[in-house]
């Protein structure tokens, strides 16, 4: 049985990103701008953490741009493993980014809201290395693009997972209580987490240890 890989989202500094490798995580996510959520840090900041770790971590830009220029601009200030695109792109800015960018892996988020999400899911996932299944509301007046701490309907994500062709990243409201149902229920390639391993905004090593114990 293949481990569930684990990414960590919301890293603000080497100090969060050393910690949550020492302790198993596979990725780490780097929150660009963003119109709402947590974690947000500066491309300066995310370039300092990105050319201090070694260059088998996997790291993943999270950009709320949606056109491939402002993407592509975006990494380049970074220079991430990853790009996560987490609002919706036209299918065309894929290409785009590959020409400019062919060593970078890109992982699309879809915000799993009805039965909607399955048919994005299913129509971006030739064009993409990964999906991210997430609990934000691209459709609200400010966009909620991720960060919510909230699960979303996992027999949608379920769905998901049984009728695509490239691995499936598992969020929203994931934590130590409910990780084991999530994998058991979805069986996604992997889980990302943000805010259920924070206290007031600061990586908690305490809620850090306790997932990590619940997922082994």
């Amino acid at each position: 049985m293949q481990k569930t890989l684990v990414k960590i989202c919301c890293i603000s500094s080497v100090e969060e990103a050393t910690l949550t490798l020492s302790y198993g995580a596979s990725a780490l996510g780097l929150v660009g701008h963003m119109p709402s959520g947590p974690g947000v840090i500066s491309d300066q900041q995310i370039l300092a953490i990105t050319t201090s770790l070694p260059p088998m971590v996997s790291t993943f830009l999270l950009t709320s741009e949606t056109q491939p220029k402002e993407i592509v601009d975006h990494y380049k200030q970074v220079n991430t493993s990853t790009i996560q695109i987490v609002d919706q792109v036209e299918t065309s800015a894929y290409a785009q980014i590959r020409n400019e960018l062919p060593h970078v892996k890109i992982v699309q988020v879809i915000h799993v809201l009805n039965s909607e999400s399955v048919h994005q899911a299913i129509a971006v996932s030739p064009y993409v290395d990964a999906i991210l299944l997430d609990s934000g509301n691209p459709n609200l007046p400010t966009k909620e693009l991720g960060g919510t701490g909230r699960t979303h309907n996992w027999d949608l994500s379920q769905t998901i997972r049984a009728q695509v062709d490239v691995p499936i990243i598992l969020a929203g409201g994931i934590n130590h209580n409910n990780v084991k149902q999530a994998i058991d229920h979805v069986k996604p390639f992997g889980v990302d987490l943000c805010s259920s391993v924070r206290t007031n905004g600061k990586l908690d090593e305490n809620k850090l240890s306790l997932f990590f114990q619940a997922i082994q």
